[in-house]
């Protein structure tokens, strides 16, 4: 057989398109090329693709079945392609992104989405960790880019953009004594045990307000832990407005509170490591979306 790529694209597109005029004014080509293009296929393959004997061509049940290979041939086409000018611009290949567990998730499902659409072959590696994962996993070249909340140090190798802020909610269980108090002072949210945010390797720790506190190393955990009563925390307020469970939850007036409130999100990347036209899309991305 000796079919090709241009019969194909011919026979598929005046598939979706409903007519072989369509077709062609589709892929700017002649009617008369269309056909010959579709009939040549058939000829090659040794039976009809079309129907012609109603006003507009339809599919025989041979031309069904080879529409299904003909569109997966294509796109296996398509991806060929992209491969080819990926290595021929120096585009990547492929990207580890490396991200804090307790970033907004609908926020980066939306974002990977995109990332599917722009950039259909490349291949795409998410890691989730803490403050401190990030920043190793990036400095060590297991990631090529981080996206965390603002720490106070990071390895030298590294340097930090900005691209966005959330701020802090004063959250606790419904059924907690200081549910009760709209407006916490001090000396009420120190009679209390509080649920500290630390990095796993320790290099990176919030400042108790509370003597009677504890360190974990996820907010997600953290406001798991406030919703059986076992003390009060700070938490970004997207992680408390989550909707599966922020019913549980009673959001205080941070007024009192002396400790910032913003949480900084930054990306982070070696500095000996150049930015393609993968990597300047994220950065782009990320600062509109945060």
């Amino acid at each position: 057989m000796n079919w090709t790529i241009d019969q194909l694209d011919a026979f598929v597109t005046a598939v979706q398109q409903g007519s072989f005029s369509a077709a062609a004014r589709k892929l700017g080509k002649a009617q008369s090329r269309v056909s010959t293009a579709i009939n040549n296929l058939e000829l090659d393959l040794g039976f009809e693709l079309f129907d012609r004997s109603a006003r507009l061509p339809v599919l025989t049940p041979e031309g069904e079945d080879m529409y299904i290979e003909a569109q997966a041939v294509l796109a296996q086409c398509q991806r060929l392609n992209s491969r080819a000018m990926t290595v021929t611009t120096g585009e990547e290949v492929s990207i580890t992104v490396a991200m804090e567990e307790a970033l907004p998730i609908s926020a980066f499902e939306a974002l990977f989405g995109r990332a599917a659409e722009v950039f259909p072959t490349l291949k795409l590696t998410v890691l989730n960790g803490s403050q401190d994962d990030i920043a190793t996993w990036v400095a060590t070249k297991q990631a090529d880019i981080g996206i965390l909340f603002n720490v106070k140090q990071i390895p030298d190798s590294l340097e930090f953009m900005s691209v966005g802020h959330f701020q802090h909610s004063l959250i606790v269980a419904r059924k907690h004594p200081l549910a009760a108090q709209k407006a916490p002072t001090i000396s009420d949210l120190n009679c209390y045990r509080q649920l500290v945010i630390r990095g796993r390797m320790e290099h990176t720790q919030a400042t108790p307000i509370s003597s009677n506190y504890w360190h974990i190393d996820s907010y997600y955990l953290i406001t798991a832990m406030v919703i059986r009563g076992i003390g009060w925390a700070l938490v970004p307020e997207h992680v408390a407005k989550e909707k599966w469970y922020a019913s549980e939850l009673v959001e205080l007036s941070t007024e009192e509170v002396p400790e910032p409130l913003w949480v900084e999100i930054g990306a982070v990347k070696r500095r000996d490591k150049g930015c393609g036209k993968v990597m300047d899309w994220f950065y782009e991305e990320l600062s509109n979306m945060l």
